[in-house]
């Protein structure tokens, strides 16, 4: 669905942020689905990139596996608004990701809006598990950063394929030569299943060490992870969704001061109730 009313919805966020400007809120768009998809029918995503430009505790995150940059490449988006890819090896693109751009696709459209003065954000989610998948995320690695300053990097996100019980079935009738539901997986606590737990951190291990090579100063973090992976992988976690929220603001005033100008107190964001 598409939501017609833009103002409506810079109204409300206006509201719910100024009362706190000092805290750092991260706003996503289609998080179930593509923000730039239907943008160059819609111009929606337009209207909210440059609306929101000038609402200085908030960064606007557009998520994609799509290159259709081009109608917000003009927009005057002060970098307040963060494009991010979902990046998966080609053959995963090829596989799983149908009617999305190819991994060269995806590269090219990142240089058109780091070009056009965006920040980026990468999301290795979800992580797929098959034969091979080892030296496909190390090639992975390799490509984007032959190409992509880690500079011009905001955050990066990792997490493994996940999904409902019932979707099971459900993938499997609409795409009965797919091979993403074979592997051995485990329901959660939140009841998703999810490759077995040593799988997943071998895989989160791997690529994070290949991340670092490259993009050590930025913030990287799990998705819908239990606190002892963390610690598998970063040797610590945070305490609280208030304490991420700290930590990447803290990691982006340290690396784009003009994105903010005040330093980031932990005494005032651990009194947020998220």
């Amino acid at each position: 669905s598409v939501i017609k009313d833009t103002d409506a919805i810079l109204k409300e966020i206006k509201e719910k942020t100024v009362v706190t400007p000092w805290y750092l809120y991260r706003i996503g768009n289609w998080e179930l689905g593509d923000s730039l998809a239907l943008n160059p029918r819609t111009k929606q995503t337009n209207a909210l990139i440059e609306g929101l430009s000038n609402f200085p505790n908030i960064l606007f995150e557009l998520r994609t596996k799509s290159d259709y940059v081009d109608e917000i490449l003009a927009l005057n988006h002060k970098q307040r608004t963060i494009v991010s890819w979902t990046m998966s090896p080609e053959i995963v693109i090829k596989k799983e990701e149908h009617g999305t751009a190819t991994l060269s696709q995806r590269l090219k459209a990142i240089q058109k809006v780091l070009k056009a003065g965006y920040l980026i954000s990468l999301h290795f989610d979800p992580m797929l598990y098959f034969e091979g998948w080892e030296k496909a995320y190390f090639e992975l690695i390799a490509q984007i950063f032959k190409v992509i300053p880690a500079t011009k990097i905001a955050w990066i996100s990792i997490g493994s394929l996940r999904f409902n019980p019932e979707m099971k079935k459900t993938i499997e009738e609409n795409f009965p030569h797919s091979k993403i539901t074979t592997p051995e997986m485990i329901s959660g606590d939140d009841r998703k299943m999810r490759y077995v737990k040593p799988l997943r951190i071998k895989m989160y291990q791997l690529l994070y060490q290949q991340i670092k090579k490259h993009a050590p100063k930025v913030w990287t973090y799990l998705c819908m992870e239990r606190f002892d992976v963390w610690d598998k992988i970063f040797g610590t976690h945070p305490e609280s969704i208030q304490k991420h929220d700290y930590l990447i603001a803290t990691s982006l005033h340290q690396r784009f001061p003009h994105l903010i100008t005040q330093k980031p107190s932990w005494a005032k964001y651990q009194k947020i109730i998220i």
